[in-house]
């Protein structure tokens, strides 16, 4: 199974929580940038601030990887107003896709109202600009029942909004990567987990980020159903390696 075509290399760490700086950042970026160029990975996924720089790198070496970035990242308890800022920034800059972290905290607490503003109007932010609108729902925050009915109601909420011809740019996505978890619980997809969205995601997509490390996990991921994989470890999937990596 060529996996390549799935994949989306991923490096979220800033200059500060990686302890290098933003020049050194950027040429990492760069690098994977190069790797998703020469092995046919589909799309880049790194940081706002570095979206402009990455996009024209890629340009300049007449690729079509796409560029993603995200929004609201990590936490997801940005204003709508805010998310929608940081949305049209990355679009202004060139990003292809925007990764939106829902805010899965204000679900948790019953504000359904809000969260579905901000997937409609992120949403059709993104789509008036022909860009991937992903949603991010962190299924280590939720138990299976609410796995089951945030994915849900996106998928209506979409349904409800949207046109069917747009539905195959709005994803719903497993995980940040960055959620703490406790007792040594994967913090990134599991099986059971992305089961659990792709039984509930309707006519949406399903990305799998985090914790895909072997060349079999993500053959399964795809089998099961997901059209996109999260990694950090793009690379080593593709050359039949394991991976060590957190994401």
């Amino acid at each position: 199974m060529k996996i390549a075509q799935y994949l989306d290399s991923t490096y979220l760490k800033t200059p500060e929580q990686s302890g290098i700086s933003h020049e050194e950042t950027l040429q990492k970026d760069k690098e994977l940038a190069q790797e998703a160029i020469d092995n046919g990975i589909f799309a880049v996924m790194i940081r706002p601030d570095y979206v402009v720089e990455i996009k024209k790198y890629i340009q300049e070496r007449n690729s079509n990887v796409a560029v993603g970035t995200v929004i609201g990242f990590h936490e997801g308890t940005y204003s709508v107003e805010e998310k929608f800022a940081e949305a049209s920034k990355a679009i202004e800059d060139g990003a292809d896709e925007l990764d939106f972290v829902i805010n899965y905290t204000a679900y948790l607490q019953g504000n359904t109202t809000l969260v579905k503003d901000e997937f409609v109007q992120c949403t059709k932010l993104a789509l008036d600009h022909h860009k991937i609108a992903k949603w991010i729902i962190e299924i280590a925050a939720l138990t299976d029942d609410q796995i089951a009915d945030l994915t849900k109601s996106i998928s209506s909420w979409a349904e409800e909004n949207f046109s069917e011809n747009d539905f195959s740019k709005i994803f719903v996505k497993s995980s940040t990567g960055f959620f703490a978890t406790t007792d040594g619980k994967p913090n990134g997809a599991t099986f059971e987990g992305i089961k659990i969205m792709l039984d509930n995601a309707g006519k949406l997509p399903v990305k799998a980020a985090g914790g895909v490390r072997t060349p079999a996990d993500a053959e399964k991921m795809i089998s099961m159903g997901v059209k996109r994989i999260g990694t950090s470890s793009a690379l080593a999937l593709i050359k039949d390696e394991s991976s060590s990596e957190g994401y």
